[in-house]
């Protein structure tokens, strides 16, 4: 599926409901667009459940982690990066921060983070899944649709196509 953010808003801004991410994001990855169903995480300075997440097979997925903006370490790495592509994840949007960045922007996948940080994460193995998560305006929900690309950061409820 080919879109644009700029022309979903166009389209569908009186017919659907859709939220609109503050823009607070830079883009990663070789990947400027992307989009799919989201799974969500809720963690902090740990990557210990985004691992077991990322190494899950999926189709036309995003994850979402709620980093709680913590900009003291990076959540994901060029290793999880590519456990991601390997596994069929579309895209990654970090409220917090990743590392390898030049690595990752090689890599055929959307990443949208706060910002990098050299510092690996915690392995404390805390974190809550498939919860309602809220960041940047935007409540992110399991199942939802998500389409990210040079613009900006979509969700709906409903698939916009």
């Amino acid at each position: 599926m080919t879109f644009t953010t700029a022309a979903l808003c166009d389209a569908y801004s009186g017919e659907h409901y859709f939220q609109i991410a503050e823009s607070l994001f830079m883009s990663f990855g070789g990947n400027a667009a992307f989009s799919g169903q989201i799974t969500t995480l809720k963690t902090f300075e740990d990557n210990v459940l985004i691992t077991a997440i990322l190494e899950e097979k999926v189709h036309n997925r995003v994850l979402v982690i709620d980093g709680g903006g913590s900009q003291r370490c990076a959540l994901i790495d060029a290793n999880l990066a590519e456990i991601a592509v390997e596994n069929g994840w579309q895209g990654i949007v970090i409220y917090g921060c990743l590392r390898n960045a030049a690595i990752i922007d090689t890599m055929p996948i959307g990443v949208r983070a706060l910002n990098t940080h050299p510092l690996k994460s915690h392995k404390k193995d805390h974190g809550d899944r498939d919860l309602l998560v809220s960041f940047a305006g935007v409540n992110f929900k399991k199942d939802h649709y998500l389409y990210a690309d040079n613009d900006g950061i979509i969700v709906s409820q409903t698939i916009l196509s």
